[in-house]
């Protein structure tokens, strides 16, 4: 099969692998697509504690495709069974995975793009904030995590404001609901918008979704006393600082809202299915770049330099 293998930083080459056999408990797929990751920007962008080349089909984590074969112990997936999938080496052509990493697609989503991980995550961070109608809600940074978590917020009944540097991002969560868009500038002009809007007392909640220091710095200023602060942001590249003072002064609750349970994984999975079928959240505008696996590295620029009009890159295989 063919495998993209990061082999230096910025660089992925397409190497030739062997599909493995399936255990009796594990199934292989025929991929279909992966979606390229925030958090796997810093690898591929090369760190000092990264060590190259990265076995092939790495970083690839937000797979789905159809299954191909199955092992002779599995009992509650069938070949050409549609499926998000949870793995680590989804940028190829084939993944051989136990069945319990893997979530069924209903064949009425057939033509959607399911990259399950960070759409389960999405939902995971969600039920993390426990937004209530009514409350005053910012979202700092408006990419593909964003723009879901926002969809859900006004949904639940909340005032949503988003801050992001981008403003096609601020176009978008427009039409999904939002009530207010600042522009990120400098933390001080920021916050000098938000003191001249309806939000000037503070939010109950923020969530931070960009990864970023400057966020952090923001998210404190903005929040409420009492108010509940949420990470989701990937914070992979490096330390950061926070200002415990103020944190601490405000009592604010804060949440790191990664999940790292397989079981909460796949439950938030199973439950970005049920969002997507009912239409509490709408996922096909945030595919703004679709590239074949050939491309794989021209995706991972324009993760890099995110240009205007860019929300989230899928590769298909």
């Amino acid at each position: 099969m063919k495998s993209a293998q990061c082999d230096k930083p910025k660089s992925f080459q397409l190497i030739e692998t062997e599909i493995k056999d399936p255990a009796d408990n594990e199934v292989v797929i025929k991929m279909e697509g992966c979606g390229v990751c925030g958090s796997n920007l810093p690898v591929w962008e090369g760190r000092p504690w990264f060590n190259y080349p990265l076995a092939p089909g790495t970083p690839g984590h937000e797979g789905w495709g159809r299954i191909e074969q199955t092992g002779k112990m599995v009992r509650n997936f069938s070949k050409n069974d549609r499926v998000a999938v949870l793995s680590s080496n989804a940028f190829a052509e084939y993944e051989t995975v136990s069945e319990d990493h893997i979530v069924k697609l209903p064949s009425h989503i057939n033509s959607i793009p399911f990259p399950g991980e960070p759409l389960g995550c999405a939902i995971n961070v969600f039920k993390r904030c426990e937004i209530r109608p009514g409350q005053k809600v910012a979202v700092i940074g408006a990419g593909f995590l964003g723009n879901i978590i926002i969809q859900l917020a006004v949904k639940k009944g909340a005032e949503v404001s988003v801050i992001s540097k981008r403003k096609f991002s601020l176009e978008m969560a427009q039409r999904y609901g939002a009530k207010e868009c600042f522009e990120l500038k400098s933390k001080e002009k920021t916050i000098s918008e938000i003191n001249s809007s309806s939000s000037r007392d503070g939010f109950d909640c923020v969530i931070e979704a960009t990864g970023y220091q400057e966020s952090l710095d923001l998210a404190g200023e903005i929040i409420k006393n009492r108010g509940r602060l949420i990470i989701a942001g990937y914070h992979q590249d490096g330390m950061r600082m926070i200002n415990l003072q103020q944190w601490n002064w405000k009592g604010i609750d804060v949440i790191n809202a990664h999940e790292r349970e397989h079981s909460i994984y796949l439950q938030g999975i199973h439950e970005a299915v049920d969002a997507i079928v009912s239409q509490e959240i709408d996922i096909l505008p945030l595919f703004t770049h679709v590239f074949a696996i050939d491309n794989i590295n021209i995706a991972f620029e324009l993760l890099k330099n995110r240009p205007e009009g860019f929300i989230k890159a899928l590769v298909t295989l």
